[in-house]
């Protein structure tokens, strides 16, 4: 990998890219983890989501690999779809054979994902959850009753918000998920990171 830089602190990454763009040397690529261990030395991007997130506003058509120790499947998903990633290798055995292959694919102009992270991804993830399905568990995690969430959301400004389209998108979730109750549909979401 020619003219490869390394950094160890998401604001000097953010820096460089910004420095390289005024340059007129855009970076083609960007490798970054999710999280790192707290030196004790601030810093105002703390974790890899952050630093993506600010990349990508700044230089939006820079590749993306996330090379990280993460196994939950609906991160990992989230990280593609909502986030634009536009590969990801797990800290693991043969993490390096599978950094190469991510390389050569991207190169070529398509996304990676390990084979084992598709097969997980694809058998975790039996239901497609919206934002609204989002922000509806997730009030419900917060302990907002079901027939107020339209009020929540309402001041959220989030449409749809009718109780009637609260009442079915649960009932779609707990269906889509073989679930009875919203107990259920919000533990599973926890435990998926979903929120």
């Amino acid at each position: 990998m020619p003219n490869a830089k390394y950094v160890y602190y998401c604001d000097d990454a953010l820096a460089w890219i910004s420095r390289a763009l005024q340059d007129g040397e855009p970076y083609d690529l960007l490798i970054t983890d999710l999280s790192f261990e707290d030196d004790h030395n601030p810093q105002r991007i703390a974790g890899g989501i952050e630093l993506i997130q600010a990349v990508k506003v700044i230089q939006p058509a820079i590749k993306i690999i996330v090379f990280s120790s993460e196994s939950r499947p609906a991160i990992i998903d989230s990280l593609f779809h909502q986030y634009g990633i536009d590969g990801y290798v797990r800290k693991a055995r043969r993490d390096a054979q599978h950094l190469k292959e991510a390389f050569t694919t991207i190169y070529n102009g398509n996304i990676y994902t390990p084979t084992d992270i598709k097969q997980a991804i694809k058998e975790k993830n039996t239901y497609e959850f919206t934002h609204l399905d989002i922000h509806i568990v997730q009030l419900l995690a917060e302990g907002v009753l079901q027939k107020e969430i339209p009020l929540y959301l309402n001041k959220r400004n989030i449409k749809p918000n009718g109780l009637s389209t609260i009442e079915k998108r649960l009932s779609n979730m707990r269906e889509g998920l073989s679930f009875t109750k919203n107990e259920q549909l919000v533990a599973y979401c926890k435990d998926k990171g979903f929120i």
